[in-house]
């Protein structure tokens, strides 16, 4: 409902109102239709501001009472017209009346919701910037696990490199000593006999080979070559 258009016909209504109020010399006549009118212009009104769509019983009503003034009137029932008439634009007021309140109501409604529309916005951009904050968060932490995880791994990866050449150097065998022990026996006259023993050794080195598996112990061979020599 246009609100100019309601507040324009409450004034032309209350306009022919206030034209009703005559005189004392003016004639019933007279006073009846001026009152008729006057209830005409409320029943109009409210019917161009759509009072008789919101409230279509009372403005029958007052088309109805505002008929039977005319009815007065043509009887020459002139108190009957104008009481009559006055009632019409006393339903017509309280149809407008009523219009005029809904209309607020409505405006009011309308406000609230506005109010409540960008209050609404206002929350739920609130709750998505701290969702955006705890992801932000989160996503940080993820990165920090990911980096300490990778520190993590670089120091085992150190410490199993350093503990596989402690293995290695472990593994390694010892050198391999081949001895060879010679042996002479003289014999003197005196049929005794000397022994002498010669010793040299020989150092054979073998390159240690890196296994799966621990190394068997070295083992360290030697060989002893024994020569006698008896003499008389």
């Amino acid at each position: 409902m246009n609100k100019s258009r309601l507040v324009a016909s409450l004034l032309a209504a209350s306009a022919l109102s206030i034209a009703v109020a005559t005189p004392a010399h003016a004639g019933k006549a007279d006073r009846a239709r001026q009152a008729i009118a006057a209830a005409e212009a409320k029943i109009q009104a409210a019917e161009t501001t759509g009072t008789a769509a919101d409230m279509p019983r009372r403005v029958a009503a007052a088309r109805a009472e505002l008929a039977r003034a005319r009815e007065d009137l043509s009887a020459r029932r002139k108190d009957e017209a104008i009481e009559t008439a006055i009632h019409a634009g006393a339903l017509a007021d309280a149809a407008l009346g009523e219009a005029r309140k809904h209309h607020d109501e409505a405006l009011a409604a309308e406000q609230q919701a506005k109010v409540d529309a960008v209050a609404s916005a206002r929350q739920q951009t609130s709750q998505a910037q701290i969702e955006l904050s705890e992801a932000n968060a989160r996503a940080a932490n993820a990165q920090q696990s990911a980096a300490n995880s990778a520190v993590q791994a670089a120091d085992a990866r150190a410490m199993a490199a350093s503990s596989a050449a402690q293995a290695a150097a472990l593994q390694q065998p010892s050198p391999q000593v081949e001895t060879t022990v010679t042996t002479q026996q003289t014999a003197t006259p005196a049929r005794k006999t000397t022994h002498r023993t010669v010793v040299r050794k020989r150092v054979i080195h073998r390159k240690a080979t890196r296994r799966a598996a621990p190394p068997a112990p070295a083992t360290s061979s030697t060989t002893t070559t024994v020569t006698t020599v008896t003499t008389r």
